[in-house]
């Protein structure tokens, strides 16, 4: 038996004048809630765009922040202001962006840090995956393990027997506890089996003025920020955290040749508050491509030692789930936990 039909009338569907414009009352509604929408994402951007940093000034997340934003500023029309917000390997800035309105002025510019934030810390607050729309990657990097002169080491193997004759002994910063600076060192010292103090400063700015003023002794410190240093003399570079040489300095050794599988780098992308609309994240992401599509651009951050990366937001997202694993894993590897 066929179930309940319409009523009829000379055999035709009918509509009555009331369900008509109960109809025509819904698609009016339908239509002023998509409005909004489509008339906000043509205007954006229309003012200042907010760019979060989870690091200090002058640190090398700054320094590639102010890159970006400068070229972002370019293309969008309008300005992209960076705010400094370090400390707490990037949950600081993250909770911050993840709490923003999702309306395209304020992204955050993630990176490693953020993926071993997501399992190292208890209560965030906030879900790298569940609560940001990710935009892309945009660039990655190395580190570089550098000691202060009066420490007496050249190599990363006198480093390490150095350690082991004084346990306890030598101290080492970073940019925080969970920051990728933090993760360089506590990985090699790991491998190694040595013990060192961990001072923690609050970005990699600070950590760097540190060793270079001789309060701390080693650091593992984005390449870009200790290169001048480094060709100064005012510290000593032991080796880079690449799986392999880096062409333009092949005289400089990596971990891995003392401490075989060692590699540590990072990455950096931006990401936006969950709920943020489509076509304000696809402007986002556009602009972000033709960034980093940009001569100058890619000038600037190749000379510091960053590779350029031009991926979709679904092949964000994919490597995003992927490292917040692959962070979990060396977490309960070398049982790393919060000081």
């Amino acid at each position: 038996m066929n179930g309940p039909s319409l009523p009829l009338a000379s055999g035709k569907n009918t509509v009555t004048p009331n369900r008509r414009r109960t109809i025509f009352a819904c698609l009016a509604a339908c239509a002023a809630l998509l409005l909004p929408c489509a008339a906000h994402a043509q205007a954006y951007p229309d003012r200042a765009i907010s760019y979060i940093v989870p690091s200090s000034p002058g640190s090398s997340p700054d320094i590639v922040g102010r890159i970006m934003a400068d070229a972002l500023a370019k293309i969008l029309g309008q300005p992209v202001v960076v705010l400094n917000r370090p400390g707490a390997g990037g949950t600081i800035a993250a909770a911050a962006a993840a709490k923003a309105a999702p309306d395209g002025y304020t992204i955050l510019q993630a990176n490693t840090n953020h993926s071993f934030s997501q399992t190292f810390y208890k209560n965030l607050g906030y879900d790298l995956e569940q609560d940001f729309s990710p935009v892309g990657r945009f660039a990655s990097a190395f580190y570089i393990v550098v000691a202060h002169p009066r420490l007496g080491v050249r190599t990363l193997g006198e480093l390490i027997q150095t350690a082991r004759a004084a346990p306890g002994k030598l101290n080492y910063a970073s940019g925080g506890i969970g920051a990728a600076t933090f993760i360089v060192t506590e990985v090699l010292k790991a491998q190694a089996r040595i013990d060192m103090v961990h001072i923690p400063y609050n970005g990699g700015g600070p950590a760097l003025a540190s060793i270079l003023s001789g309060v701390t002794e080693v650091y593992g410190s984005p390449y870009a920020t200790a290169k001048p240093f480094v060709d100064d003399g005012k510290l000593v570079g032991l080796a880079v955290t690449s799986a392999e040489r880096i062409p333009y300095i092949p005289d400089m050794p990596t971990v891995a040749e003392t401490l075989p599988g060692y590699e540590v780098t990072t990455w950096y992308g931006l990401m936006l508050p969950a709920g943020t609309p489509q076509a304000v994240r696809d402007k986002i992401q556009s602009a972000a491509a033709q960034a980093i599509g940009m001569a100058e651009t890619r000038k600037r951050l190749e000379e510091l030692g960053y590779v350029t990366i031009k991926d979709t937001p679904e092949e964000f997202a994919k490597f995003l789930h992927e490292d917040i694993e692959k962070m979990a894993a060396l977490i309960k590897q070398y049982n790393l936990k919060p000081e």
